[in-house]
């Protein structure tokens, strides 16, 4: 992130994007997007906030209509981008879980803007 992205205000924020014509690899916004863009990410971020950490087959559970590939390549994505944190335990069975990182708890503010967005304009 490059210094003048860092605190701006959101008169700051809303005239650089005004500014931004086309959207390329450098556009703060275009890189936040892609980092969290995908039909299931946002869902499983979601499940892995209720609780301090999930195995696999409990989190597919709680996301009933996700398939496990989809569930599995959602989740080695949100590793990839920082968002999860995977944890295998070397033991019988073999065990793995899942928790959100300090990044991806992070994202949770957001979340709750938009939660009041939706409070404020339901789905039609």
């Amino acid at each position: 992130m490059k210094e003048w992205e860092k605190g701006l205000t959101f008169e700051e924020f809303l005239s650089r994007a005004q500014d931004d014509i086309e959207i390329d690899d450098d556009c703060p916004m275009y890189r936040a997007l892609q980092t969290i863009n995908g039909k299931w990410r946002l869902v499983v971020m979601y499940q892995l906030s209720k609780k301090d950490n999930f195995r696999f087959g409990e989190l597919a559970r709680s996301i009933p209509s996700i398939t496990k590939s989809m569930l599995s390549a959602s989740l080695t994505e949100l590793e990839e981008n920082g968002l999860v944190n995977r944890v295998q335990y070397n033991e019988i069975p073999p065990r793995v879980e899942y928790s959100l990182t300090e990044k991806g708890r992070a994202l949770f503010p957001i979340f709750y803007d938009l939660y009041r967005w939706l409070s404020d304009y339901p789905p039609e």
